[in-house]
Protein backbone atom coordinates (compact mmCIF):
# COMPACT_ATOMS: atom_id res chain seq x y z
CA UNK A 1 0.00 0.00 0.00
CA UNK A 2 1.89 3.47 -1.03
CA UNK A 3 2.04 5.96 1.54
CA UNK A 4 -0.26 9.29 0.96
CA UNK A 5 2.34 11.62 -0.04
CA UNK A 6 3.22 14.61 2.43
CA UNK A 7 1.04 18.28 1.41
CA UNK A 8 4.06 19.93 0.59
CA UNK A 9 5.47 16.66 -1.82
CA UNK A 10 2.09 16.53 -3.89
CA UNK A 11 2.92 20.07 -4.29
CA UNK A 12 6.20 19.83 -5.38
CA UNK A 13 5.16 16.53 -7.66
CA UNK A 14 2.33 18.96 -9.05
CA UNK A 15 5.50 21.45 -10.35
CA UNK A 16 7.89 18.29 -10.94
CA UNK A 17 5.89 16.98 -13.40
CA UNK A 18 4.31 20.40 -15.19
CA UNK A 19 8.27 21.67 -15.65
CA UNK A 20 8.84 19.01 -18.97
CA UNK A 21 5.51 20.00 -20.06
CA UNK A 22 5.55 23.72 -19.92
CA UNK A 23 9.64 23.70 -21.70
CA UNK A 24 7.58 21.58 -24.66
CA UNK A 25 4.16 23.43 -25.03
CA UNK A 26 4.41 26.71 -23.13
CA UNK A 27 2.34 28.32 -20.46
CA UNK A 28 -0.89 28.71 -22.19
CA UNK A 29 -0.75 25.88 -24.44
CA UNK A 30 -0.87 23.25 -21.23
CA UNK A 31 -4.53 23.04 -19.63
CA UNK A 32 -4.83 22.56 -15.93
CA UNK A 33 -6.70 18.96 -16.86
CA UNK A 34 -3.26 17.85 -18.62
CA UNK A 35 -0.90 18.56 -15.54
CA UNK A 36 -3.44 16.64 -13.29
CA UNK A 37 -3.82 13.74 -15.43
CA UNK A 38 -0.13 13.80 -15.83
CA UNK A 39 0.86 14.35 -12.01
CA UNK A 40 -2.38 11.66 -11.10
CA UNK A 41 -3.96 14.43 -8.93
CA UNK A 42 -7.60 15.37 -8.78
CA UNK A 43 -8.60 18.89 -9.64
CA UNK A 44 -9.88 19.54 -6.30
CA UNK A 45 -5.94 18.90 -5.26
CA UNK A 46 -4.89 21.22 -6.98
CA UNK A 47 -6.74 24.04 -5.86
CA UNK A 48 -5.75 23.03 -2.65
CA UNK A 49 -2.34 24.09 -2.90
CA UNK A 50 -2.70 26.87 -6.05
CA UNK A 51 -5.68 29.55 -5.76
CA UNK A 52 -5.39 29.83 -9.68
CA UNK A 53 -3.23 28.78 -13.03
CA UNK A 54 -1.63 32.19 -12.52
CA UNK A 55 -0.42 31.12 -9.09
CA UNK A 56 0.62 27.49 -10.44
CA UNK A 57 3.12 29.54 -13.56
CA UNK A 58 4.19 31.81 -10.36
CA UNK A 59 5.09 28.97 -8.05
CA UNK A 60 6.33 26.86 -11.06
CA UNK A 61 8.88 30.02 -11.53
CA UNK A 62 10.14 29.96 -8.39
CA UNK A 63 10.67 26.20 -8.13
CA UNK A 64 12.29 26.36 -11.01
CA UNK A 65 14.96 29.08 -10.07
CA UNK A 66 15.54 28.01 -6.64
CA UNK A 67 16.85 24.62 -7.61
CA UNK A 68 18.73 26.40 -10.57
CA UNK A 69 20.49 28.71 -8.32
CA UNK A 70 20.87 25.76 -6.17
CA UNK A 71 22.77 24.04 -9.15
CA UNK A 72 24.82 27.46 -10.14
CA UNK A 73 25.89 27.77 -6.54
CA UNK A 74 27.23 24.31 -6.68
CA UNK A 75 29.08 25.21 -9.66
CA UNK A 76 30.26 28.18 -8.46
CA UNK A 77 31.70 26.28 -5.20
CA UNK A 78 33.98 24.09 -7.46
CA UNK A 79 37.69 24.26 -7.12
CA UNK A 80 39.29 26.88 -9.52
CA UNK A 81 40.14 30.79 -10.32
CA UNK A 82 36.77 32.67 -10.48
CA UNK A 83 37.47 32.50 -14.52
CA UNK A 84 37.81 29.29 -14.14
CA UNK A 85 34.13 29.47 -12.31
CA UNK A 86 32.71 31.89 -14.82
CA UNK A 87 33.64 29.90 -17.87
CA UNK A 88 32.18 26.28 -16.19
CA UNK A 89 28.90 28.02 -15.47
CA UNK A 90 28.72 29.51 -19.19
CA UNK A 91 30.06 25.71 -20.47
CA UNK A 92 27.20 24.19 -18.43
CA UNK A 93 24.64 26.65 -20.21
CA UNK A 94 25.52 25.55 -23.23
CA UNK A 95 25.56 22.15 -23.06
CA UNK A 96 21.87 21.96 -21.44
CA UNK A 97 20.70 23.90 -24.06
CA UNK A 98 22.49 22.22 -27.09
CA UNK A 99 22.48 18.39 -25.59
CA UNK A 100 20.08 15.72 -25.51
CA UNK A 101 17.84 16.26 -22.49
CA UNK A 102 15.01 18.35 -23.48
CA UNK A 103 14.43 18.98 -20.01
CA UNK A 104 17.38 20.57 -19.67
CA UNK A 105 16.61 23.89 -21.46
CA UNK A 106 15.90 27.34 -19.99
CA UNK A 107 12.62 28.34 -18.80
CA UNK A 108 13.00 31.85 -19.00
CA UNK A 109 13.41 31.30 -22.94
CA UNK A 110 10.45 29.01 -23.12
CA UNK A 111 7.90 30.92 -20.94
CA UNK A 112 9.98 34.62 -20.93
CA UNK A 113 8.28 36.35 -23.80
CA UNK A 114 5.06 34.46 -23.36
CA UNK A 115 4.14 35.15 -19.42
CA UNK A 116 5.22 38.65 -19.25
CA UNK A 117 2.45 39.78 -20.74
CA UNK A 118 -0.15 37.45 -19.19
CA UNK A 119 0.67 37.88 -15.46
CA UNK A 120 2.65 40.28 -13.51
CA UNK A 121 3.11 37.76 -11.28
CA UNK A 122 4.56 35.34 -13.21
CA UNK A 123 6.67 38.28 -14.73
CA UNK A 124 7.77 39.37 -11.40
CA UNK A 125 8.87 35.93 -10.55
CA UNK A 126 11.03 36.15 -13.42
CA UNK A 127 12.84 39.37 -12.77
CA UNK A 128 13.01 38.34 -9.51
CA UNK A 129 14.91 35.01 -10.73
CA UNK A 130 16.98 36.77 -13.34
CA UNK A 131 18.34 38.34 -10.94
CA UNK A 132 19.46 36.45 -8.59
CA UNK A 133 21.55 34.80 -11.54
CA UNK A 134 22.77 37.82 -12.94
CA UNK A 135 24.02 38.66 -8.88
CA UNK A 136 25.65 35.66 -8.78
CA UNK A 137 27.36 35.96 -11.93
CA UNK A 138 28.71 39.57 -10.98
CA UNK A 139 29.85 37.83 -8.10
CA UNK A 140 32.12 35.57 -9.90
CA UNK A 141 33.58 37.91 -11.59
CA UNK A 142 34.36 39.91 -8.60
CA UNK A 143 36.14 37.13 -7.35
CA UNK A 144 38.38 36.33 -10.69
CA UNK A 145 39.36 39.98 -10.53
CA UNK A 146 40.36 39.91 -7.23
CA UNK A 147 42.27 36.92 -7.41
CA UNK A 148 44.19 38.03 -11.13
CA UNK A 149 42.85 35.56 -12.88
CA UNK A 150 39.86 38.21 -14.73
CA UNK A 151 40.98 41.98 -15.90
CA UNK A 152 39.83 44.64 -14.70
CA UNK A 153 36.92 45.94 -16.88
CA UNK A 154 33.42 47.22 -16.77
CA UNK A 155 31.41 47.23 -13.37
CA UNK A 156 30.71 43.72 -12.61
CA UNK A 157 27.21 43.80 -12.46
CA UNK A 158 26.80 45.73 -15.48
CA UNK A 159 29.02 43.31 -17.29
CA UNK A 160 26.86 40.01 -15.47
CA UNK A 161 23.43 41.85 -17.37
CA UNK A 162 25.34 41.67 -20.83
CA UNK A 163 26.35 38.56 -20.52
CA UNK A 164 23.44 37.06 -19.43
CA UNK A 165 21.77 39.02 -22.07
CA UNK A 166 23.97 37.52 -24.24
CA UNK A 167 23.29 33.94 -23.40
CA UNK A 168 19.32 34.57 -23.51
CA UNK A 169 19.63 35.98 -26.98
CA UNK A 170 21.74 32.89 -27.80
CA UNK A 171 19.42 30.03 -26.59
CA UNK A 172 16.76 31.35 -27.96
CA UNK A 173 18.48 31.83 -31.81
CA UNK A 174 20.05 28.41 -31.15
CA UNK A 175 16.05 27.40 -30.48
CA UNK A 176 15.12 29.07 -33.55
CA UNK A 177 18.07 27.49 -35.74
CA UNK A 178 18.03 24.11 -34.18
CA UNK A 179 21.91 24.62 -34.64
CA UNK A 180 24.80 24.92 -31.53
CA UNK A 181 26.74 27.68 -34.04
CA UNK A 182 24.67 30.73 -31.25
CA UNK A 183 25.90 28.83 -28.44
CA UNK A 184 29.64 28.91 -29.28
CA UNK A 185 29.30 32.24 -30.41
CA UNK A 186 28.06 33.39 -27.17
CA UNK A 187 30.73 31.51 -25.16
CA UNK A 188 33.33 33.35 -27.95
CA UNK A 189 32.04 36.67 -27.41
CA UNK A 190 31.92 35.93 -23.22
CA UNK A 191 35.54 34.91 -23.47
CA UNK A 192 36.14 38.31 -24.85
CA UNK A 193 34.18 40.36 -22.75
CA UNK A 194 36.05 38.44 -19.99
CA UNK A 195 39.14 39.63 -21.04
CA UNK A 196 40.12 36.05 -21.99
CA UNK A 197 42.23 34.58 -24.93
CA UNK A 198 39.72 33.03 -26.78
CA UNK A 199 40.27 29.21 -28.37
CA UNK A 200 41.22 28.09 -31.21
Amino acid sequence: MNAIPAPHDVRRHILDIAYPLMLRKGFTAVGLAEVLSAAQVPKGSFYHYFGSKEAFGEALLEAYFSDYLQHVDALMAQPGSGAQRAIAYFEDWREAQTGSDPDGRCLVVKLGAEVCDLSEPMRAALERGTGAVIARIARCIERGRGDGSLPAGPEPLALAQALYQNWIGASLLAKVQREREPMDLAMAGTRQLLGLPTQD
